[in-house]
This record gives C-alpha cells, structure tokens and sequence, in this order.
C-alpha cells in the first residue's frame, strides 16, 4: 500500500502487476473502497497485459476523511452546489496525483458508477494523461438515469443507515447491497460480496457521514455531455440492461455524448460487475488499450 498527495489530501493505492505492463487505473463508486475491484479480478488484468492501480477515493478507505466538513443531502447540494466540500473536478485531481505518485504520464482510466463520472472528469479535464476511458455502469449527468425507483431507494438508504459494528455484520449488509442492486442475470456471489464489506470494515469502517460528501459532490457537478463531446481518444462503456440504480439510458447517454465509444450492453447485468462477466470485460478493455 502506498500513498499519493493532492496537497493536504493523502489517496491510498496499491498497485498489481510488472513494471512494463499497460497502466490502468481504476476508480471507485460511491462508498466503496478500492477492494470493490477484487484481488482476482485485477489479477485477471494483469495476465491480460496490464499494470493495474486501484486507490481509495478521498472520503474512502484509507485515504483522507474530511472529517468536520459539511455533508450536505444531495438535493441541497444539487440545488446550491457550493454547499459541497468538494467537487468531482477535486476528486479527479486526486486521480491524477495517483499517475503522478507512480510517474505515470498517462494511463488507461476505467471506472465504476461514480468512478465513471471521476475517470470521465478525469479526461475531460487531463486528456493527454488519458490513454483510453472506460465508463462502467455510470451517466455522464445525474439527471439522466440516475434515480433508482423509489422502493429500491428506500431499501438502499435503509441499508447504509443501519449501524455496523463488526466485519461479520459488515460482510452481512455487503452481501444484501449486492442482493438489491446486482445481475439478476447471473448467481450471486455471496463470499466475494461478504469478503468485500469484511474486508472494507477492517480497512476503514463505514462513516455515513464521509459517503454523504461523495454523493453532494456528484450531485453539485455539472454536465458532462458538452464537454465529453470534445474528446478524441478511444472509449468503451459498459452497461448493463437490469441495472436499477443507473438506468441504460444512462450508459446510452454516456456513450452518444463521447465520439467514437463503444456501447457493451450486457443483458442480466445490474449496478455491478457479476464474476462470470469478468472474463469479458476483461478482454474489452484489452483489446480497447490495444
């Protein structure tokens, strides 16, 4: 585990793979840390050719908590942006002080959900440090396919409510996360999902508080589509066409607004990525770096 500066705010990473392979950084989802991307999974990008770099983003894991800072509901920041702490623009630079920690001019830059929106921010902001985008199950707006039906937002908010007070009951709430918002295409699977939130609640505890400024962040940035619609490099999106929490409008509108993306829809896939689909996607993003 190393650890990358963007002035006061310090970004935990962790690197996998030879010196020489094609560097691909990944990037997180609201409240999750880096081990949202599994170990074998970024193995797996590894024997696919790449050097992979996953962090923690700020307000995440072992990177810095803006502790004490305001953590407005994401309507208020939505309505009045400066009420944020911090914008996606800011987590994006957090992103790139990782490429410079590793001395890396460039890279392939893929990124789930809100991490979609950072590695979108991120070549919209650098795009000369950006080798290919990969947007997963992300939007390019969040008013476009970004609200979940009520009842699944009900169950979701309930779920992060609850107070956690062990890496069992951790791993327990992971797993029901992955129950409302995953593939029902695919078998779920559980021990991977339990090992995520275990693993995560050992890492860092759970602060509502800190996932809150993530999602006013999102909530106070802007749209992306005018912006996206500039870029000249190659990139890929992935959807999935049961994703619940980001509708497949959204990675339709993502992938209308970059010239020359590719649009991978994948039918049964929701708001994550199931184990059997990783072989895929795997092979996706390799033959997008090639």
């Amino acid at each position: 585990m190393s650890v990358a500066r963007n002035g006061k705010i310090e970004i935990a990473y962790e690197v996998f793979g030879p010196p020489d392979g094609e560097p691909l950084l990944l990037v997180s989802a609201t409240e999750a840390q880096m081990v949202m991307y599994p170990q074998d999974l970024c193995m797996a990008l590894v024997g696919a050719g790449f050097r992979v770099v996953r962090f923690d983003n700020r307000d995440a894991g072992l990177s810095t908590h803006l502790v004490g800072r305001p953590a407005p509901a994401p309507f208020l920041a939505a309505l009045r942006p400066s009420m944020a702490p911090y914008r996606l623009t800011d987590m994006a630079a957090d992103a790139m002080a990782v490429l410079d920690a590793l001395g890396w001019e460039s890279a392939h830059v893929a990124g789930s959900s809100m991490g979609g929106m950072i590695a979108q921010t991120v070549a919209i902001a650098c795009p000369s440090r950006v080798r290919s985008l990969t947007s997963i199950s992300s939007t390019p707006s969040v008013r476009v396919g970004a609200r979940p039906p009520l009842k699944v937002l009900r169950a979701m908010t309930k779920l992060l409510a609850r107070p956690v007070r062990s890496a069992e009951e951790a791993g327990e709430r992971e797993v029901a996360i992955y129950r409302l918002m995953g593939s029902p295409g695919y078998p779920l699977d559980e021990a991977m999902a339990h090992g995520i939130g275990r693993e995560a609640y050992e890492r860092h505890p759970t602060d509502p508080m800190s996932g809150r400024r993530q999602r006013a962040a999102v909530a106070a940035s802007d749209d992306r589509r005018p912006a996206l619609s500039r870029l000249r490099m190659p990139a890929l999106v992935i959807h999935g066409d049961e994703d619940v929490m980001m509708r497949p409008r959204a990675g339709r509108a993502t992938a209308e607004a970059i010239p020359g993306a590719r649009l991978v829809s994948y039918p049964g896939m929701g708001h994550d990525l199931p184990r059997a689909l990783w072989p895929a996607v795997v092979e996706e993003l390799r033959k997008l770096a090639a």
